[in-house]
């Protein structure tokens, strides 16, 4: 015949203990690894974005941006453009001569005459031109536009990308 031991003698605890902290252990990792990829993601993605080009030999969309920049004078855009090649932020810069403008500014319409200029450029670099451009032109309120390139040359491309340094 068996004995009976009461419950309290049993040794269930460490058994129960190894259970519930599988789990709790599996869920930390889980987070860890959640937060990870999410911190990580820019890099991820353009880790992609170079391995899916080299594989296919085709062009992600949105990779290459294209920057409008009116200026007062030519310069102006004269001096802009030579920074912005300087500090590698852009693989070419154009500079359109004389174009006329009409806006609104405090209330009436102006009509003057500008000069655009037109910046190409790796999409991660938009922002940091455009603070840099912020930063230096005469305007209160700079017009800076910018476009994502949705295809091209190839060859082009891939010269802009050479030529504009990963900072």
């Amino acid at each position: 015949m068996q004995e009976n031991k009461p419950d309290c003698l049993c040794q269930r605890y460490p058994k129960d203990i190894m259970t519930s902290a599988v789990p709790r252990s599996g869920f930390v990792v889980f987070c860890m690894v959640l937060v990870m990829i999410c911190a990580l993601y820019p890099v991820l993605k353009a880790l992609c974005v170079q391995i899916h080009s080299a594989v296919t030999g085709s062009y992600v969309a949105g990779y290459h941006s294209v920057l409008l920049v009116n200026c007062p004078t030519e310069q102006t855009a004269r001096d802009i453009g030579r920074s912005i090649m300087e500090k590698r932020l852009a693989a070419c810069v154009n500079i359109f001569p004389r174009t006329t403008t009409m806006y609104y500014w405090k209330g009436e319409i102006r009509d003057t005459s500008e000069i655009l200029l037109l910046v190409r450029t790796r999409t991660f670099l938009v922002q940091r031109l455009v603070t840099y451009i912020k930063a230096v032109h005469p305007y209160d309120i700079p017009e800076i536009i910018s476009f994502p390139i949705d295809d091209g040359s190839q060859l082009y491309l891939k010269w802009m990308e050479d030529a504009v340094t990963d900072i």
